[in-house]
């Protein structure tokens, strides 16, 4: 990571704390007065291929011991009612700025892989993670949806694991050379704000017609 791009993630996520920081405040309390603890979720994820990080978000779903690999239908009943709508409009990944101002992500790059991908894929993981992971990128603009409405198909953890593994794994390590190739400060803005307008036309999408 660069220093301008590690001054950028700094500068954004200290202002985004002071912005949010009421929202965030709220959501906390949200989470305990109607699920309970814990409140947050904290998965490991890779930043490089040896180097592993614990990635925060507001937890979503039930408790269960054994929790492993991506989310696909499978885990569709484990998610709450709250934790739907925070996913929906992805405000549980809000504690996420806490793994950014400590420098284990940047605002734009290839979302953290888990550990056992990076493990059964290292040669492809040993190229992507030559950038530092993000909290969105092009991966994500371009493929998040569809890689949703692929994993919400599967009805067990191994056909999860197959549509993961075999479409959306090297689909988005596509995505992510494409843009370690052309990165740069004015196309991390431009993501940043891509990021931003799709955000807010899933939300406009999601408001009910009165008319």
């Amino acid at each position: 990571m660069t220093w301008r791009k590690r001054i950028f993630d700094l500068f954004f996520a200290s202002l985004l704390v002071v912005i949010l920081g009421p929202v965030i405040v709220y959501l906390t309390w949200m989470i305990w007065r109607k699920q309970g603890r814990p409140i947050f979720y904290v998965a490991e994820r890779m930043k490089s291929p040896t180097q592993s990080f614990g990635l925060w978000k507001f937890r979503t779903m039930t408790v269960v011991d054994d929790d492993a690999g991506v989310s696909g239908g499978h885990k569709e009943t484990r998610i709450t009612p709250l934790g739907a709508k925070l996913r929906a409009k992805r405000l549980d990944e809000f504690p996420q700025l806490w793994n950014l101002l400590k420098g284990d992500i940047s605002f734009v790059g290839p979302r953290p892989p888990l550990r056992e991908y990076v493990e059964r894929f290292p040669e492809l993981y040993r190229e992507v993670l030559k950038s530092r992971p993000g909290i969105t990128g092009l991966a994500t603009i371009r493929f998040h949806k569809h890689e949703g409405k692929l994993l919400a198909r599967c009805t067990t953890p191994e056909e999860t694991d197959t549509v993961y593994t075999r479409i959306c794994v090297p689909r988005k390590a596509r995505l992510d050379l494409i843009y370690q190739r052309h990165q740069s400060m004015c196309y991390d803005f431009d993501l940043v704000f891509q990021t931003i307008g799709n955000l807010f036309r899933r939300r406009r999408a999601q408001q009910p017609d009165t008319e």
